[in-house]
């Protein structure tokens, strides 16, 4: 019980005292549709509603400001069983990226707790992407919302798939921008979900009790819709890895927020 309250505590810190600064900039619309999800109740459509979603991943600069007002979240305060032991190691200390800080200001954070993006957006009045939301927005190319019948479009993320990690990641600005005027949702780094340990759960749960292994040991593709979709299964496979407390030296994140309904009314 102790140790719950503590992690109630902790996640909704600062949800209050950031609820009346509004929407933030640097976020664009992303109108809602249908798709087919790599994983799903029988390969159908599902929907998704429209949303507002961060033009970048957040920044290293974001996230030094973030972790000053908020010390809880500084790496030498956090607590284990909120980020392991890679959190934020690429940096030099508390507030410092090091000695290539003004380099690496725009680049994406990395090695952060899921827990630790949570609470960076609830302090922003704003939430993680869902895995869907995440997966719909991706499949946009320059020129087109959905993207999924081209050939090129998978290609870019298999090229960026076989590369190594840079050792130091661009700005957020230089990267793929895409149909919505979304930067970075591929070629940049992976990134969280709200739901990402539920990526696989379909059907019943106490059926479907080993779909994590089964990933693992190639059967996971007999569930999926389209078994030439490379890319989406290795994101698929990336996220039922993780536990909310790993950091990841290529795993990012950015946020969302739901429209509010007088924007809604509007259209």
């Amino acid at each position: 019980m102790r140790r719950l309250l503590t992690i109630l505590l902790m996640l909704g810190a600062c949800s209050i005292a950031q609820a009346q600064k509004g929407t933030p900039a640097n976020m664009v619309h992303v109108k809602g549709g249908t798709f087919v999800p790599l994983y799903g109740s029988n390969n159908q459509a599902i929907a998704v509603q429209e949303f507002i979603m961060d033009k970048y991943p957040v920044t290293n600069a974001q996230y030094k400001a973030f972790v000053a007002e908020y010390p809880k979240w500084k790496k030498s305060e956090v607590k284990q069983l909120f980020a392991d032991a890679g959190y934020l190691k690429h940096w030099a200390s508390d507030l410092s990226v090091g000695s290539n800080a003004e380099k690496l200001k725009d680049s994406p954070v990395i090695n952060v707790s899921w827990f630790a993006a949570k609470a960076y957006c609830e302090c922003q009045g704003k939430r993680l992407p869902t895995v869907n939301e995440w997966e719909f927005a991706a499949l946009a190319s320059e020129t087109k919302k959905d993207a999924s019948s081209e050939p090129s479009f998978y290609q870019r993320s298999l090229d960026w798939y076989s590369q190594p990690n840079p050792k130091y990641l661009p700005p957020v600005q230089e990267s793929f921008k895409n149909y919505y005027g979304l930067y970075g949702m591929i070629g940049l780094v992976w990134e969280w979900t709200s739901d990402f340990n539920s990526a696989l759960i379909i059907g019943e749960s106490r059926q479907n009790a080993s779909l994590d292994r089964q990933l693992f040991c190639g059967a996971g593709s007999t569930g999926a819709s389209d078994v030439k979709n490379y890319v989406a299964f290795m994101r698929y496979a990336f996220r039922s890895s993780l536990k909310a407390n790993y950091t990841v030296a290529n795993l990012g994140f950015r946020c969302v927020q739901d429209v509010p309904a007088k924007i809604t009314a509007k259209k």
